[in-house]
């Protein structure tokens, strides 16, 4: 047993990147817009750590227009090889410029011009459409690095409870709830 979530989650997680067949830092992210409507979508957990957990967006998609009116959100991860899932909730902040701009160097060349050419979220006419502006970016942006585009950065959900939910047979689960207390976390245990 340990009283550190974070360091159960980076077990949990490196257990997960060798064992879970697809995507194993895909994550449910669920907003609600400031009249309390929620909804959720998928995104990849680029950091995790005592500071919280980090994915990267276009910040006037739905849901950073949602994060921007309600800076709020909770996250579920499942791996279903495992067995195993974890939920997290909590209020979210924006990364640094500097972390942003890192990890957005990190990133394919493609990915980097698909940042500059979506329009997330918005209504597109077809799908032609969204192949030439790729094309007007890479043009653009020939023969030298691709820059962070201004709508797009990070944030970092910071939580107030993080959940730990195990199989077990017969719907005996084990379920596990770390909630913040000053600057320590306090653990419980949840019927299933």
């Amino acid at each position: 047993m340990t009283t550190d979530p974070f360091a159960l989650f980076a077990d949990w997680f490196a257990e997960a990147r060798t064992k879970e067949i697809n995507d194993p830092d895909a994550m449910a992210l669920a907003t609600a817009d400031a009249e309390g409507r929620p909804s959720v979508r998928m995104v990849l957990l680029k950091g995790h750590g005592p500071e919280g957990f980090t994915f990267y967006t276009n910040m006037d998609s739905r849901k950073g227009g949602e994060l921007a009116a309600n800076p709020h959100a909770s996250i579920c991860l499942h791996w279903k090889s495992l067995r195993r899932q974890v939920r997290a909730d909590g209020p979210v902040v924006p990364v640094s410029e500097a972390a942003a701009d890192a990890y957005f160097a990190s990133r394919a060349r493609d990915s980097q011009l698909g940042a500059w050419a979506s329009e997330q979220s918005r209504r597109l006419d077809r799908h032609e459409t969204f192949e030439q502006r790729f094309e007007q970016m890479k043009a653009r942006f020939a023969g030298g690095a691709v820059p962070r585009p201004p709508h797009w950065s990070g944030y970092r959900i910071v939580p107030r409870q993080i959940e730990f939910w195990a199989d077990r047979a017969f719907r005996l689960h084990e379920r596990r709830l770390f909630t913040r207390v000053d600057d320590g976390w306090a653990e419980s245990l949840l019927y299933p």
